[in-house]
């Protein structure tokens, strides 16, 4: 009969049996899931015949020159008249951007009175157009 010396030797490592159990349990669980997230509800299309949709329509650009001249793109207006033709395009797209650009030279209240009358035409995004400075 062998006796034990009473020297037995301790193994310390950890056991990540359990771990590798619960982490294939969590993956099985979010694999089943994930497509029941990303469906959503349960909807029935309507099936219609159309064409694919276009790019970005034409930027819609007021330039303001030094003389104060207005120009919607290419089209020469007066602030009344830009008013009206913005009101009509707001019309049929409401969430149009409108970008002004403005001469450096031409006077702040110029530059009010244009951006007035893209307010008054219902269309309330305008950007201003700028240029990066040359020694950047």
């Amino acid at each position: 009969m062998a006796f034990d010396s009473g020297q037995s030797e301790q193994i310390s490592q950890i056991n990540v049996t359990p771990l590798v159990d619960v982490m294939l349990v969590l993956l099985v669980i979010f694999m089943v899931t994930a497509p029941i997230l990303q469906q959503g509800y349960p909807v029935e299309l309507p099936k219609t015949e159309g064409s694919a949709l276009t790019g970005e329509d034409e930027q819609l650009v007021v330039s303001l020159t030094r003389d104060g001249v207005i120009y919607l793109n290419d089209t020469q207006l007066s602030a009344g008249d830009l008013t009206m033709k913005l009101a009509a395009i707001r019309r049929l797209q409401p969430d149009r951007h409108v970008f002004l650009r403005a001469d450096r030279s031409v006077q702040y209240g110029e530059v009010a009175r244009v951006m007035e009358a893209v307010r008054a035409s219902g269309l309330t995004r305008l950007g201003m157009v700028t240029e990066m400075p040359a020694n950047r």
